[in-house]
């Protein structure tokens, strides 16, 4: 992965979307060829020079302040994850070495007590993801509503695979360029965690050959964790159900989350997801 790259083509997408007006700066005279800030006009604004600025954005200045950062940040209306991914691409440009290892052949073990909370949780799904989206471990309901993770491949039970190479993904989700922007940002931010990962850039490139669609989603530079949220979906047994999604980290396993999918109370969804869980599970 060439991060030079990455951070250039970062860096120009978040200057496109801020204009001068926006931060009551006054734009410089003469003919705009792109949209948003130019150079001169953010490092003005962040105060620093316009030499320093456009190495940053070329590669050329690994070794960054994190003030002169925080500045380029909130002058493009960084969010906080949008900020934590440029903290990731500069480091990965200078090797940090203060950035753990990472071994990216080893399986991420999935604690017993963890397992043990998965399957007591009753009618709500849950899986646990780790690095790279890759679904680590499932529950029952978990398996009936999305698909049988454990009768994949290895290399198939990752969010981001499933749902631009597996159909029963895209027939499930009603709002599925909503989940899928979401997917390829979570991604994305996950490759600045982890800039040495081989077998991330390896479906990094895998989904750039095979679909267009996450081509242009990927193009669109966005970054932000699974956090929270609301899915649509339309299963073939259950019918339409509206669940909210919490993805809550685990303390002491920081590259694990346990993500969850639970029905309103007294609810249509509720009641279809009881109701498919009695089902066996066959999509696969």
């Amino acid at each position: 992965m060439d991060f030079r790259t990455e951070l250039a083509s970062f860096l120009q997408s978040r200057r496109a979307r801020v204009q001068p007006e926006d931060l009551g700066v006054r734009p410089l005279s003469g003919r705009r060829r792109v949209p948003g800030l130019r150079r001169e006009e953010l490092a003005e604004r962040a105060g620093v020079s316009v030499d320093y600025y456009v190495r940053l954005e070329q590669g050329r200045s690994p070794n960054v302040s994190e003030q002169v950062l925080d500045a380029i940040a909130r002058t493009l209306r960084l969010d906080a994850s949008e900020r934590a991914h440029l903290g990731h691409l500069t480091r990965a440009l200078r090797g940090n070495e203060s950035e753990p290892s990472l071994d990216s052949v080893t399986p991420q073990p999935v604690r017993g007590g963890v397992r043990i909370l998965l399957d007591a949780v009753g009618d709500v799904p849950a899986y646990v993801l780790g690095r790279r989206l890759d679904v680590l471990a499932a529950n029952r309901p978990a398996r009936a509503l999305f698909v049988d993770f454990d009768a994949l491949p290895t290399a198939q039970r990752n969010v981001a695979w499933l749902h631009f190479r597996h159909p029963v993904m895209r027939e499930l989700h009603l709002d599925w360029e909503e989940a899928a922007r979401d997917t390829v940002a979570a991604l994305r931010m996950d490759l600045g965690r982890f800039p040495c990962d081989d077998r991330l850039c390896t479906l990094l490139a895998e989904l750039s050959v095979s679909s267009a669609e996450f081509r242009r989603l990927w193009a669109e530079h966005q970054v932000r964790d699974h956090a929270h949220g609301v899915r649509r979906l339309r299963h073939p047994l259950a019918g339409e159900l509206t669940l909210n999604h919490e993805t809550l980290s685990l303390p002491t396993e920081p590259d694990q989350s346990l993500v969850t999918f639970a029905a309103e109370p007294d609810t249509a969804s509720q009641e279809a997801l009881r109701t498919l869980i009695g089902h066996p599970v066959t999509l696969a």
